[in-house]
């Protein structure tokens, strides 16, 4: 049974920094590809940051050169850093593993003074 536990979400001032973990429990192959996504109140999830090799990452227009997405040396954990962060960024992170479709309980994130 592949388990994706998130951790790391909390209350942030506006223009501070969180990060993310994703880990892993359980067997895969590869922890690649892997997601974060995120769920504001009353919107879609939508897709933040992806990464689909240890240096190949794509991300949303709208935290282009704010987060960053990483994976450990141990291949068992996914991170995203949050830097300068807005009030715009307040929802609930997710992870997501798509070749096997599983989802991660959710870290709340919220960016208010």
């Amino acid at each position: 049974q592949v388990q994706l536990v998130e951790s790391g979400g909390g209350l942030v001032q506006p223009g501070g920094s969180l990060r993310l973990s994703c880990a892993v429990s359980g067997k895969i192959f590869s922890i690649y590809p892997m997601g974060w996504y995120r769920q504001a109140p009353g919107k879609q999830r939508e897709l933040v940051a992806i990464i689909t090799s240890g240096d190949n990452t794509n991300y949303a227009d709208s935290v282009k050169g704010r987060f960053t997405i990483s994976s450990n040396n141990a291949g068992n954990t996914v991170y995203l850093q949050m830097n300068k962060l807005k009030p715009e960024d307040t929802a609930v992170y997710y992870c997501y593993y798509p070749p096997y479709n599983y989802w991660g309980q959710g870290t709340q994130v919220t960016v208010s003074s």
